[in-house]
C-alpha cells in the first residue's frame, strides 16, 4: 500500500509516494491556476508512469493522500473570493474598518488602509444584542434580519458572514441568523463567527469569519470537484488537507474552517523541517522553501516551532486568526 502526498504550488505541483517498505518516488506536473485538480491529477498519472503501472492502479494501493493547495492563499491574495455579506450587531458595521485603531505606520497620515473584504453596503446591521456576560438585552429581530438577507439577495452575495457581538459567550442568536439565511438563500457559503473562531476581540473575530467566507466558497468548489475525480479515477479513501498550524484536517472541516487553508503550504514546510529536527537531533534549524513564486523561510529555535494566532496578508490586509495557531515565517515574494 502507499501513502501520497501532494502539494499544489504557483508553478508546479509536487507529488511523493511512499511504500510499506519506505521506498520514495516522486514526481511534478505544471500547476493549473484555473482548477488545480487537473494538475493534481496529471502529476498522479505522471507518478504512476515512474512507478511502472497505471494511475487508476497506484489509486486503488493507495490507503491515504496529504493534499497542501494554495487555493485558500491565491484567493485572498488576488482577491477573487466570493462576493461576502456581512450580517452584524446593528450600529457595529464598521469594525472591520475601525480594526485596533492600529496602523503599521502611525505617523503616516497618506498611509491608505487595503479595502476591507466586505465594502460598507454589504455589511448590514441586525436587531439583536447580547451583553457581555452572553445574557439577552435584545431578542433577535427575525423581521429585521429577514429584510437583510433579501438585499444580500438583491445584490448577488454568494457568502455570508455572521458576527453578532459577544456571540464567542452565546451562540444562540447567530444559530438562529444562520438557519435563517440557509432557509432564504440554500446556496450561499455560511460562516458563523461561533464557528469560527469561539474568543474574544471583535475585530479578529469578525475579519476571521469574513476571510472563512470570502476563501470558502472557492475553497469548496476545488476541494468538492478533487474528491469527485480522485473518486472517479479509483481511490477509495480520504483526503487529509494541510492547515496553517502544520497539521491536517479532512475535506469537510476543511471546507468549514477554510481560513486554516490559507498559507497551509508554507506551514507543512515548517512541520516537516520539525520531524528532521527531531530525526537529527538538531535543535537549530532555518528552513528554506522555495517555489516558483515565492520561497518561504522559518526558524526552529531549541527545537520548537514558534507560534502565532495571528497572520496578516499585504502588512495591512486582511487579518486572521486559526481556531489553532498558526506557524510563523517569513514569506518573500520574489519578482
Amino acid at each position: 500500500m502507499y501513502r501520497i502526498g501532494i502539494d499544489v504550488g504557483g508553478t508546479f505541483t509536487d507529488l511523493v509516494a511512499i511504500d510499506n517498505t519506505g521506498q520514495v518516488t516522486i514526481a511534478k506536473s505544471p500547476s493549473t491556476p484555473a482548477d488545480q485538480s487537473f494538475g493534481v491529477l496529471k502529476g498522479l498519472e505522471n507518478l504512476a508512469n515512474e512507478m511502472n503501472m497505471t494511475r487508476e492502479a497506484l489509486l486503488q494501493q493507495t490507503e491515504q493522500i496529504v493534499h497542501g493547495t494554495t487555493a485558500a492563499t491565491n484567493a485572498l491574495l488576488e482577491r477573487r473570493g466570493a462576493r461576502v455579506g456581512l450580517l452584524t450587531t446593528q450600529g457595529h458595521r464598521d469594525v472591520l474598518e475601525q480594526r485596533e485603531g492600529y496602523k503599521p505606520a502611525r505617523y503616516d497620515l497618506r498611509l491608505a488602509p487595503q479595502p476591507a473584504l466586505v465594502p460598507r453596503y454589504l455589511r448590514l446591521g441586525v436587531r439583536e444584542r447580547l451583553r457581555f456576560d452572553g445574557s439577552t438585552q435584545m431578542p433577535l429581530d427575525e423581521a429585521s434580519l429577514r429584510e437583510d438577507i433579501r438585499k444580500l439577495q438583491e445584490n448577488g452575495v454568494e457568502a455570508v458572514a455572521i458576527c453578532f457581538l459577544h456571540s464567542h459567550i452565546n451562540s444562540s442568536h447567530e444559530l438562529q441568523a444562520r438557519a435563517l439565511v440557509e432557509e432564504m438563500m440554500p446556496e450561499a457559503y455560511i460562516s458563523v463567527s461561533s464557528q469560527i473562531i469561539r474568543e474574544i476581540k471583535e475585530y479578529e473575530r469578525f475579519s476571521t469569519t469574513v476571510v472563512n467566507a470570502f476563501v470558502g466558497k472557492e475553497l469548496k468548489k476545488y476541494l468538492t470537484n478533487l474528491e469527485r475525480l480522485l473518486k472517479e479515477a479509483g481511490y477509495a479513501n480520504g483526503v487529509l488537507i494541510m492547515h496553517s498550524h502544520g497539521g491536517v484536517g479532512t475535506i469537510a472541516d476543511s471546507i468549514a474552517l477554510s481560513a486554516a487553508c490559507v498559507l497551509s503550504g508554507p506551514a507543512g514546510g515548517i512541520a516537516a523541517a520539525s520531524y528532521i529536527s527531531s530525526l537529527t537531533n538538531e535543535q537549530n534549524l532555518i528552513s528554506f522553501d522555495m517555489g516558483g513564486t515565492r520561497t518561504d523561510i522559518a526558524i526552529i529555535e531549541n527545537g520548537r516551532v514558534p507560534l502565532s494566532t495571528n497572520r496578516d496578508i499585504d502588512d495591512t490586509g486582511p487579518q486572521w486568526r486559526a481556531r489553532s495557531q498558526q506557524c510563523r515565517f517569513a514569506s518573500e515574494r520574489l519578482s
